[in-house]
C-alpha cells in the first residue's frame, strides 16, 4: 500500500454533507413525519472525523491524551445541549399537560447523561409506557446519546489497537481495519435481525447502530489510499448525494431502520466523502461547498437540537396532529434563528477559547458546571411534583372526598360532592395498572411458551369456583375490582394476560404472536376444564363504528361453550381519539371536549346482547353504567380521573367501581348463589 496522505485538513464537502443531512432531517420531521436517513449520515460522519483525527495522531507520533480529548469534545457538545435542555424543561413546565411531566423529567435526565436512546428503547417496547403515545420533546437526543457513548468507546478501541500495533509491529491501520470490519459485520447482522423481529427497540439500540460508526471508521482508514480519477469522483459524488436525498422519499424505509435500509444513506455518504472536493464545475462538491450550504452546516448541530423541541412544543400548544406548510415554515425559521444565536453566542466563542481547550481541567470543570446548571432546575421540578403526588395520596385516604364511581351508585345524587383535588396524581400514572396477583403455582402454570404471563388468586379455603381470565390490558385494568370479588367468594382465579392481544380465534386482524397465544390459551382452558372463563367480548374504536364484537370472538369461545364452560363476556369501555387525562389539564374537567356524549362513543345496543340470547352459557357483562352517566362518558367522575390515557381506566377509579363490578358480574352470571 502506498503511504497514506494526511487527512486532517478541513474538508468543506463534509461540512456541506452535514448541512444536507440536517436539512432532510428537519424537513422530514416537520412536514412528513417520516424517517429520512439523515441521522445515519451524521453518525457515519462523526466516526469518520474521529477516526481520521486519531489515525493522524498515530501517523505523526502524537500521544492520544484521551482525558483531554473527552474534556474538549464534551465541553463543546454540552453547552448548546444544556441551553436546549433548559429551554425545553421550562417549556414543559409552562405548557405541557401535567400528566406528561414525569415522562419529561425522565427523558431530560436521560438526555443530560447521554442515555436517552435506552430510555426510548425500553419505552418503545413497554406497552404501558407507550400509551402516552405523544412524542417527547427530548426524543431527538437519542442520536446524541449514541454519539456520546461512541465518543467514549471509540478512542478506547483505537488506543487498544495502537498498543497492539506497537507490541506486534503490525500496521495500526490494518489492525484497526480488521477490528472495525468485525464490528461492522457483527453489528449489521444483529441490526438486520433485530429490526426484523423488534424494530421499535432496535431503532434506539446502540448495538444496532455501531456498524454505521464502524463504516465511517473504515472509510477514514482506507480513504488516504483511495485515489480515483476525477470523472469517477464526479459520478461517486452525485450518486451518493442522490442516495441520501431520495432515501425515505422514493424508498419507504419507515419500519426498516436501522437494518439493511440504513445502508442506503450511509453508503451514499461514504461515496460523497470518497469523491471529495473535485473542484470541477459539474461535481457534487460544487453544491456542497457553496457558501449558504456551508453556513447551514456550521449551525447544523444547534439546529438539530432546537427543531424537534420547537416542533413538539408547537403541537402541544396548538393541539394539532400535524403542521401546515406555513406553520412548518415558521417552526423551521424559529429553529434556525435559535440555532444561529446558539452557535454565534455559545458554540463558537467556546471553540475560540484556547485557554480552555489547552487545559483539560478547565474543560472538565465547564462540562460539570453546565451539567449541574441543568440538574438543579430539573431536580427542583422533580421535587415539586413529588411533593404534589404525596399530598394527593394523603388526601385520597379520605374516600368521601374522592368517591369516584360511587357517585353513579343508586341513591347517590352527587350534589354534595366536595371540592377536592383530583386523584390520582399526574406523576403517579405508572402505578395505575391493575395487579392480577402472584405468579401461577406449578400445578396451574402453563407449559406453553406463548403463555409467558400467568397470575393466580388462590383462596384460603377450598375453591368454590375456578375462573380463568383471558385478555389484554383492558382485562388487566379490571383486576382491582375482579380480585377482591374472587377473594370474597373463594374463587380460584387464573389470569392469562397479554398486552394488545384480545382473545378470539385465529384472525388476520391479529398478528401471528397473538394468534399463537390465543390458541395456547384455548388449549390450556380445555385441559384445565374450569367452571368459567372471563373475556372481553367487544372491542372499542376511536372512530365509527365505535365498537363491535372482538374479531373471531364467537369462534374463539365456541370450544368453551361446547365443553360446558360458562363464559362471562365483558363489554369494552370507550376509546377516544385524544388523551382523556391530558384533556382535563388543557381544558378543565367540565369542558365539552372532556365529556363526550355517550351515544357518540358507544353504540346504543351492546353488541353482545344478540349473541347472549343465543348462547345460554354466555353471559353479557356491561359495566358502562359504572363508567358513563346516562348522557356522557366523562374524563372525571367523583373527583377521580376515569382514564389514564386514550382508553385505559385508572386503577384508582376501578377500585371505586368494585361494588358495581361485583354486583353486575354476579347478576349477569348468577355466580353469587
Amino acid at each position: 500500500m502506498a503511504e497514506p496522505q494526511s487527512g486532517t485538513r478541513f474538508r468543506p464537502e463534509v461540512q456541506g454533507l452535514r448541512a444536507v443531512a440536517l436539512l432532510i432531517v428537519v424537513l422530514y420531521h416537520v412536514w412528513f413525519g417520516r424517517v429520512s436517513g439523515g441521522v445515519d449520515v451524521f453518525l457515519l460522519v462523526s466516526a469518520f472525523l474521529l477516526t481520521l483525527s486519531f489515525a493522524e495522531r498515530v501517523r505523526s507520533g502524537e500521544p492520544f491524551r484521551l482525558r483531554r480529548y473527552w474534556a474538549r469534545i464534551f465541553s463543546r457538545l454540552l453547552p448548546p445541549a444544556a441551553i436546549v435542555l433548559l429551554a425545553t424543561v421550562a417549556a414543559g413546565a409552562a405548557f405541557f399537560p401535567q400528566v406528561r411531566w414525569a415522562e419529561l423529567i425522565e427523558h431530560a435526565w436521560a438526555s443530560l447523561f447521554y442515555v436517552q436512546n435506552w430510555a426510548m428503547a425500553f419505552g418503545a417496547v413497554d406497552y404501558q409506557a407507550a400509551q402516552a403515545a405523544t412524542a417527547s420533546p427530548f426524543q431527538h437526543f437519542w442520536s446524541m446519546s449514541i454519539q456520546g457513548q461512541v465518543f467514549i468507546l471509540w478512542p478506547l478501541l483505537l488506543l487498544g489497537v495502537h498498543a497492539a500495533a506497537r507490541r506486534t509491529g503490525l500496521s495500526f491501520r490494518a489492525l484497526a481495519a480488521v477490528l472495525f470490519g468485525v464490528i461492522f459485520a457483527l453489528s449489521l447482522a444483529f441490526s438486520i435481525h433485530q429490526t426484523a423481529t423488534n424494530q421499535s427497540f432496535a431503532y434506539f439500540d446502540t448495538r444496532t447502530r455501531l456498524w454505521e460508526f464502524a463504516l465511517g471508521s473504515l472509510l477514514a482508514l482506507v480513504l488516504p489510499y483511495l485515489r480515483p480519477g476525477k470523472p469517477a469522483r464526479i459520478v461517486l459524488g452525485w450518486a451518493g448525494l442522490a442516495a441520501i436525498l431520495f432515501c425515505g422519499a422514493v424508498i419507504q424505509v419507515d419500519n426498516q431502520f436501522p437494518g439493511w435500509a440504513a445502508l442506503i444513506p450511509t453508503l451514499g455518504a461514504a461515496m460523497v466523502i470518497t469523491a471529495g472536493n473535485t473542484g470541477h464545475r459539474f461535481g457534487a462538491d460544487r453544491l456542497l461547498t457553496a457558501a449558504p450550504v456551508r453556513k447551514l452546516g456550521g449551525i447544523s448541530y444547534a439546529l438539530y437540537l432546537w427543531h424537534w423541541s420547537v416542533l413538539i412544543t408547537y403541537l402541544v400548544l396548538t393541539q394539532e396532529a400535524g403542521v401546515t406548510a406555513a406553520a412548518g415554515a415558521f417552526i423551521i425559521g424559529a429553529s434556525g434563528i435559535l440555532a444561529w444565536l446558539t452557535t454565534r453566542l455559545v458554540e463558537r466563542p467556546l471553540r475560540s477559547w484556547g485557554w480552555m481547550h489547552r487545559r483539560k481541567r478547565r474543560s472538565a470543570a465547564l462540562t460539570i458546571a453546565l451539567a449541574i446548571g441543568v440538574a438543579i432546575p430539573l431536580g427542583a421540578w422533580e421535587t415539586r411534583i413529588g411533593l404534589t403526588e404525596r399530598q394527593l395520596r394523603v388526601q385520597a385516604e379520605q374516600l368521601n372526598l374522592n368517591p369516584g364511581a360511587a357517585v353513579l351508585e343508586p341513591g347517590h345524587t352527587g350534589q354534595d360532592l366536595p371540592d377536592a383535588p383530583l386523584i390520582p396524581a399526574e406523576t403517579a400514572l405508572d402505578d395505575e395498572w391493575g395487579n392480577a396477583g402472584p405468579s401461577c403455582t406449578p400445578g396451574y402454570a402453563p407449559g406453553h411458551p406463548a403463555l409467558e404471563s400467568c397470575q393466580q388468586i388462590e383462596p384460603d379455603t377450598e375453591a368454590t369456583k375456578t375462573v380463568v381470565v383471558i385478555g389484554d390490558s383492558h382485562a388487566q385494568q379490571l383486576m382491582p375490582a375482579l380480585v377482591p370479588t374472587a377473594q370474597e367468594h373463594n374463587w380460584r382465579m387464573i389470569s392469562l394476560l397479554k398486552n394488545a392481544c384480545r382473545y378470539g380465534a385465529q384472525s388476520p386482524e391479529r398478528d401471528t404472536e397473538c394468534n399463537e397465544r390465543n390458541d395456547a390459551a384455548r388449549d390450556y382452558v380445555l385441559d384445565l376444564a374450569p367452571d368459567a372463563v372471563i373475556t372481553h367480548g367487544t372491542l372499542s374504536y376511536e372512530d365509527e363504528p365505535r365498537e363491535g364484537l372482538v374479531p373471531a370472538y364467537e369462534q374463539g369461545i365456541r370450544p368453551f361453550l361446547d365443553a360446558g364452560i360458562e363464559v362471562a363476556a365483558v363489554r369494552d369501555n370507550p376509546r377516544f381519539p385524544f388523551h382523556m387525562f391530558a384533556c382535563v389539564g388543557l381544558h378543565g374537567q367540565d369542558s365539552h371536549q372532556c365529556n363526550p356524549a355517550r351515544d357518540e362513543v358507544l353504540l346504543e345496543v351492546n353488541p353482545l346482547e344478540e349473541l347472549a340470547t343465543r348462547e345460554p352459557l354466555l353471559h353479557s357483562v356491561d359495566l358502562t353504567n359504572s363508567i358513563c352517566t346516562d348522557t356522557t362518558c366523562p374524563a372525571v367522575m367523583g373527583n377521580v380521573y376515569v382514564y389514564r390515557d386514550h382508553d385505559h381506566l385508572n386503577k384508582t377509579y376501578v377500585e371505586t367501581m368494585t361494588p358495581a363490578v361485583k354486583r353486575t358480574l354476579l347478576a349477569a352470571t348468577g355466580w353469587g348463589g
